[in-house]
């Protein structure tokens, strides 16, 4: 159990690398859902549900969502 939550610790850091890191938008917005996602599993092996399922939703579900229709209605210039 101990090396699961080693991988994960080491999973969102490089998530959190590889936004911070990436160009490209919508891979920056995928990145993130699955830190939410990995976030909400390290929340349920806390034995915190309740948390768990906010991050799940809201995190992953609705913030992305979200991210991904404002990017679409924005124009971007790219060199």
């Amino acid at each position: 159990m101990q090396i699961l939550n080693v991988i994960l610790i080491i999973f969102l850091i490089a998530c959190a690398l590889a936004v911070e890191r990436t160009k490209d938008l919508i891979g920056a917005v995928i990145i993130f859902a699955s830190y939410s996602l990995v976030m909400a599993i390290i929340w349920l092996l806390l034995r915190a549900p309740d948390i768990a399922m906010t991050e799940a939703a809201i995190g992953a579900g609705v913030t992305t969502i979200l991210f991904i229709g404002v990017i679409s209605r924005t124009r971007r210039m790219e060199k």
